[in-house]
């Protein structure tokens, strides 16, 4: 085996890989806190949220590199990392960048595991890694308005985010909180949650009514939708392989 070849596998191997596989969504409803549930081509699953008395979604993202659910609990600086295949606790961690007076929508960059969440009544985003180490405060500018919801494309590096400035009107972002471009979307949305399918270019959002999940193109027409009456959501390919 070649050198350069040797070391490209022996890089992969402590990173970790995966291999992507079929689309899910997966979803938290208020009446069952205490599941998420995994909706795939053909069957849906249900992964135990692990929450206890007193605890309280505010949150979900998904980690298609690791097959990881990361959840965002209130008092809204806590986050519980759920290892998907196995059923269990990954790990848990507090935030103390992250003011304990409200949660938000979560997003992954999975390439780094860098974790991306809304900061409660602020134009911004604080990033942290999947073990919980803080990787800054990123500042969108006070015309954005609050940010309401935050989806990651891992195909082109960017974020697109939903702010209170609109309920039509979303931001693409750079990692760093530039704004690339604005999509303008043909049907209104209601705040929560964003999530976005980089194979296919489609942006995932709840419309208002609160009965359905819109899909919209990158064009932001909208395209299709699905009953999901649930306040948290994300969607994500299923990875067939994990390498660590």
């Amino acid at each position: 085996m070649r050198t350069g070849c040797h070391a490209a596998i022996c890089t992969t191997l402590l990173a970790g890989c995966a291999t992507p596989g079929p689309l899910h969504i997966y979803s938290a409803a208020g009446a069952r806190p205490d599941i998420v549930s995994d909706s795939g081509p053909t069957a849906i699953e249900r992964v135990p949220s692990f929450l206890a008395a007193g605890e309280e979604l505010t949150g979900l993202a998904y980690d298609p590199f690791t097959d990881y659910l990361f959840l965002r609990l209130a008092p809204g600086n806590r986050i519980r990392v759920i290892d998907r295949p196995a059923r269990n606790v990954k790990r848990e961690f507090v935030l103390a960048e992250i003011p304990a007076t409200g949660g938000g929508d979560l997003a992954v960059r999975p390439r780094d595991g860098h974790v991306f969440a809304a900061l409660p009544g602020e134009a911004a985003l604080v990033k942290f890694t999947r073990y919980g180490g803080y990787g800054g405060k990123i500042a969108l500018g006070e015309s954005a308005g609050t940010v309401r919801g935050v989806a990651f494309d891992a195909a082109r590096d960017r974020l697109f985010i939903l702010t209170d400035a609109s309920a039509t009107r979303v931001l693409v972002c750079a990692p760093d909180g530039r704004t690339l471009s604005v999509l303008k979307l043909d049907r209104t949305v209601a705040p929560g949650c964003l999530a976005y399918d980089s194979a296919q270019r489609e942006l995932y959002a709840p419309l208002a009514g609160g009965t359905s999940v819109g899909v919209f193109g990158e064009d932001g027409r909208f395209r299709r939708e699905f009953a999901l009456r649930v306040p948290f959501f994300d969607v994500g390919p299923r990875s067939f392989l994990r390498i660590f």
